[in-house]
């Protein structure tokens, strides 16, 4: 879990980690939820590049689908 928490803050920024929590499931998705839609927006919109940078950090292959949600942590 540490090291997909590194990867995504250092491919997505300080402010969009702030806001996000992830996940990776055992089959390649990354959940990731949002604190509000609008956030959830945002990242969406940018999944190919998040995804990219996350194959750069972690290795291809670990990341296979990026879901996005939003509401509170927990």
């Amino acid at each position: 879990k540490g090291k997909v928490s590194l990867a995504w803050s250092a491919a997505v920024g300080r402010t969009i980690d702030r806001v996000t929590s992830v996940s990776l499931g055992p089959d390649g998705t990354l959940r990731v939820r949002a604190d509000d839609p609008h956030w959830a927006r945002e990242v969406s919109r940018s999944t190919a590049l998040i995804g990219s940078r996350l194959s750069q950090l972690l290795g291809d292959g670990i990341v296979r689908q990026i879901r996005v949600t939003s509401g509170g942590p927990g």
